[in-house]
């Protein structure tokens, strides 16, 4: 393949995958995310940094954080999550989820 193609090809996936990370945090502003989690710091559900650090390493944790949001839950980190299904697409939850574990 020729050099050049190959550039481009890995730029545009690099491109991609900060378009992803700018999605899901808008995303998760506008899905109401953020009226209980921030990015750096508990409000009343954990900081997004510090969810991102318990799943780290973890193969299943996109699939696990997904299913999360969607159904909602409680005992995770001692709070209550109400459930997402109902006004969130499963590719908004995803692209967010992908956010979230990207967090360092």
């Amino acid at each position: 393949m020729n050099k050049l193609i190959l550039t481009g090809m890995v730029a545009s996936l690099m491109m991609a995958g900060v378009a992803q990370a700018e999605d899901g945090e808008a995303l998760a502003k506008k899905s109401g995310c953020t009226m209980c989690h921030s990015v750096d710091k508990k409000v009343m559900g954990p900081a997004f940094k510090e969810v991102a650090a318990k799943y780290a390493g973890k193969a299943d944790a996109q699939a696990k954080l997904e299913a999360k949001v969607r159904s909602g839950g409680s005992g995770s980190f001692s709070g209550k999550m109400p459930p997402t299904a109902a006004k969130v697409s499963d590719a908004d939850i995803k692209a967010m989820v992908s956010w979230i574990l990207a967090l360092k």
